[in-house]
């Protein structure tokens, strides 16, 4: 209706920076337009993505502020836009995809990239899923595609994206290596089906892994850590195995130095980006029924470990730089 505000909160970035850059802010999202919905989210999901949009290690699109991050969330339809017609008003939805903007209470979405959530799945776990689900499932279908009988390494085993991928490797029949940095979160990774926990603070990863392959090293490490972890996963390596780089929370990978490849076992080292392996809508949508066929089937859990008001997100960002989250963390919008 004219003159109608949609006053609500967000947290809005007016620059790059620390965690301290995230402001609590009045937002009006609008009105839907073509080929769009506003969404009343209900919980969002915390990606450690999120800290690389906002100290800029990734650009935020055109470098444009300000700007809103996160990149997954569910909640329910509360518009339209004039020409939707495969969604409805009141219809629980969530996302992982698409355009940034989900560290709102409302926001405005498009329906190419919006999944309809099944009843069977809740609220917090449909906005915990998306993000993580898709790269678990990339990574250990796609990228370096799992074998039954096969050992492989996972870093930050105890994270939210770690965790999917342990359980993803042990339905193929693989056996599962991973590292943490506390004997809370190595217990935790065993809950879901860890084979043997390595906690880097205390151990060398490289040694620990050939113990547990008897020298032999594992066929592919994945590796979301970056800077840190880089030679300890290169070292974990068998003969002609793969790296998989898929994220940086220590920093960037360093430059990669070709001959310590061959040197090493004339080894691969790949980094990533989801949509060079789900590049349409076809494919979210096979991804995304898959995944959601094995959480509300209950083949994957995707339990909250801990939630924060939205409004305390520098607060999540500190604790999700400092090693202090595990498993899956969402946002609730108050």
């Amino acid at each position: 209706s004219p003159g109608r505000t949609n006053v609500s909160k967000a947290i809005i970035l007016h620059e790059y920076g620390g965690p301290e850059v995230l402001k609590w802010e009045d937002y009006d999202p609008g009105e839907p337009g073509p080929g769009e919905v506003r969404i009343r989210h209900s919980a969002m999901g915390l990606n450690f993505r999120d800290t690389y949009h906002r100290t800029g290690s990734y650009k935020i699109p055109g470098d444009k502020f300000p700007a809103i991050i996160g990149g997954d969330g569910a909640g329910v339809i509360e518009a339209i836009g004039p020409d939707v017609t495969d969604f409805s008003v009141g219809q629980r939805v969530c996302y992982g995809n698409g355009p940034m903007g989900s560290y709102a209470q409302v926001r405005l979405f498009p329906t190419s990239h919006l999944f309809a959530l099944p009843d069977n799945i809740p609220d917090q776990a449909g906005a915990a899923l998306l993000v993580k689900g898709f790269t678990a499932h990339y990574l250990i279908y796609k990228t370096f595609p799992v074998q039954a009988g096969q050992t492989i390494l996972i870093h930050a085993i105890a994270g939210g994206t770690g965790i999917i991928m342990c359980q993803l490797a042990k339905m193929i029949g693989a056996s599962v290596i991973g590292t943490t940095s506390t004997s809370e979160k190595a217990e935790l990774a065993k809950s879901y089906g860890c084979d043997h926990v390595i906690n880097y603070t205390t151990e060398s990863v490289p040694e620990r892994v050939r113990d547990i392959t008897d020298g032999v090293g594992v066929p592919v490490v994945y590796d979301g850590v970056g800077l840190a972890t880089y030679e300890g996963s290169l070292d974990s390596l068998a003969v002609r195995g793969t790296l998989v780089g898929y994220g940086n929370a220590s920093g960037n990978f360093p430059p990669v130095e070709p001959l310590d490849l061959m040197d090493k076992g004339s080894l691969y080292f790949t980094r990533t980006r989801g949509n060079h392996f789900i590049p349409d809508r076809p494919e979210m949508d096979r991804v995304a029924g898959e995944l959601f066929d094995f959480v509300g089937s209950g083949k994957v859990k995707i339990e909250i470990n801990k939630t924060y008001p939205l409004e305390q997100a520098p607060q999540a960002h500190i604790d999700l730089e400092a090693r202090k989250t595990s498993g899956c963390v969402v946002y609730l919008p108050e």
